[in-house]
């Protein structure tokens, strides 16, 4: 039989979980009740507690004595009438499992103990696992970054000039395009090519969302498996970024969501120019970044930074490693198969967190060794 706290002293309440608990039930009033009890809480399951107690409130006592309950791994259930989103999301934040407003609810809750413990502790591992050091550009890596980039910047400069050239004659408007890039750490700066789009590209992303070849094989990987679209049977419960457990019809929603892709490629994209399908072909467009690399914010060899709409959606976990390693012009998801097929979302995504995981020096010296034939490809992506 699991042990419950109950803080507070609604008849009600204390009515409905004697009936559930029985001697199980430990029943104090306020703060100073539940201090007397702190030595016996290696015994209790969960908690629960009322907001408006004499003393500290609820959430308040919950926060004094959050380390405590959360080193015993001992979920905190708040009774509140207060429920709207935003003081539901700062409970949550805090570290509250669950708020509950009406008696009835009781018993619903009292029969997920294990379920809450379960949650409490995967929260308490991933805000273990996330504390991880920042990234810094080793020494001899920034060295090689600066040699590297100043001196391909003075040769190749002709080739920069007569291609600036050509952009100018073929459409109007900037011969330079900046975007704002996620990087290392999620740093977001200016990112820096030249235009190789007609200059309302960014305008017409949704217009063409239907054309994105991520998206495409998302759909029929869903069309062909539609039981995919459920949870397994026997899988962790799932939780919303508030903490708050997920329901059926949420995961399915987020799966939806999902199928319409993190990352964006069109094939033969229309809003490319005629010069800009050659410098896309020939990486020129990419020579402005050796100025990025100058500045620091990239390195030469590096998992790609992200536009600002794909790097927002991968901020879990399973993907978000990849903004711990370098941010730079080629890594290696771009020599593993470009020119020689297309590639999935999640090998995209997995490509750049196995590079996060091994990535040295001298496999950036091999990286780029591999850059250089695949620099001429046969797929226009």
């Amino acid at each position: 039989m699991k042990n419950l706290l109950y803080i507070g002293n609604t008849a009600e309440i204390k009515e409905s979980l004697s009936e559930r608990f029985g001697s199980s039930l430990i029943h104090v009033k306020n703060v100073v009740g539940f201090y007397n009890q702190i030595d016996q809480l290696d015994e209790v399951d969960m908690v629960i507690s009322e907001y408006s107690l004499k003393g500290l409130k609820g959430d308040e006592l919950f926060e004094r004595y959050a380390s405590i309950l959360n080193e015993k791994k001992i979920p905190f259930v708040l009774i509140t009438n207060r429920i709207d989103p935003e003081i539901r999301a700062k409970h949550l934040r805090r570290g509250i499992i669950e708020l509950i407003i009406r008696a009835d609810q009781l018993a619903v809750v009292a029969d997920k103990i294990d379920f809450y413990r379960s949650m409490l502790d995967m929260r308490l591992n991933k805000s273990r696992n996330i504390q991880r050091t920042e990234y810094k550009i080793p020494l001899a890596k920034r060295i090689f970054d600066i040699v590297v980039a100043g001196t391909a910047l003075f040769f190749i400069s002709p080739i920069l000039i007569l291609t600036v050239i050509a952009i100018r004659l073929e459409s109007k408007g900037k011969v330079y395009y900046i975007s704002k890039r996620v990087g290392t750490g999620y740093r977001v700066f200016d990112f820096y090519k030249l235009r190789s789009m007609y200059t309302d590209a960014d305008q017409r992303v949704k217009e063409l969302a239907h054309l994105n070849q991520y998206a495409e094989e998302a759909k029929e990987k869903a069309e062909q498996n539609p039981m995919a679209e459920l949870p397994p049977r026997n899988s962790p419960q799932l939780i919303n970024k508030d903490g708050s457990p997920m329901s059926e019809a949420e995961y399915q929603e987020l799966k939806r969501k999902q199928a319409a892709g993190t990352f964006v490629k069109f094939k033969n994209d229309p809003r490319v120019t005629r010069v800009g399908k050659i410098i896309r072909n020939t990486s020129i467009d990419e020579l402005p970044q050796l100025i990025n690399v100058l500045k620091g914010d990239m390195s030469i060899v590096g998992n790609r930074p992200l536009p600002l709409y794909e790097a927002e959606q991968l901020t879990s976990d399973d993907w978000g490693e990849r903004f711990l390693a370098p941010a730079g012009i080629t890594g290696l998801w771009q020599v593993e198969k470009r020119g020689g097929g297309s590639m999935s979302e999640d090998e995209r995504k997995g490509l750049d967190n196995k590079y996060a995981q091994n990535f040295s020096f001298w496999n950036d010296i091999r990286l780029i060794l591999r850059t250089i034939p695949a620099l001429f490809q046969k797929e226009n992506v």
